[in-house]
């Protein structure tokens, strides 16, 4: 047994409509040095959060549940999403970067990813 047509079907139009809203968005947000883009990249398990200068093309910071450290924590998704927003704006501080723009990549902004971005200004970030 495996996913009928009509699933798959509706597992590609589910990965098409976010693709579709991520380019939408990325029309709009660009990274300068002065505000950097905050990306938020959310898979079934884990959450990552890049700061990055679109003018470089370099990755400032990031944060991940991917980390020994925060792999090890104990909590829902949503809370170690919130540690991780912490994280990055505790780097981000530390390199010097107070403003940044919020690139959610097509996700909605409820659940995980708006976690992330309430433990980012938690964490002194202004998005």
């Amino acid at each position: 047994m495996g996913i009928s047509l009509s699933q798959n079907k509706g597992m590609a139009a589910k990965k098409a409509s976010r693709i579709r809203r991520q380019v939408r968005g990325r029309k709009k947000i660009f990274g300068a040095p002065e505000r950097p883009r905050m990306v938020v990249t959310r898979s079934a398990k884990h959450i990552t959060a890049q700061v990055i200068d679109d003018t470089l093309g370099k990755t400032l910071v990031s944060a991940s549940t991917l980390e020994s450290d925060l792999r090890a924590l104990a909590g829902d998704k949503s809370e170690k999403a919130k540690k991780v927003g912490e994280i990055v704006a505790e780097r981000a501080k530390a390199a010097g970067i107070e403003k940044v723009v919020l690139d959610r990549a097509g996700n909605k902004y409820h659940g995980r990813v708006a976690a992330l971005a309430d433990g980012a200004r938690s964490g002194g970030l202004d998005l």
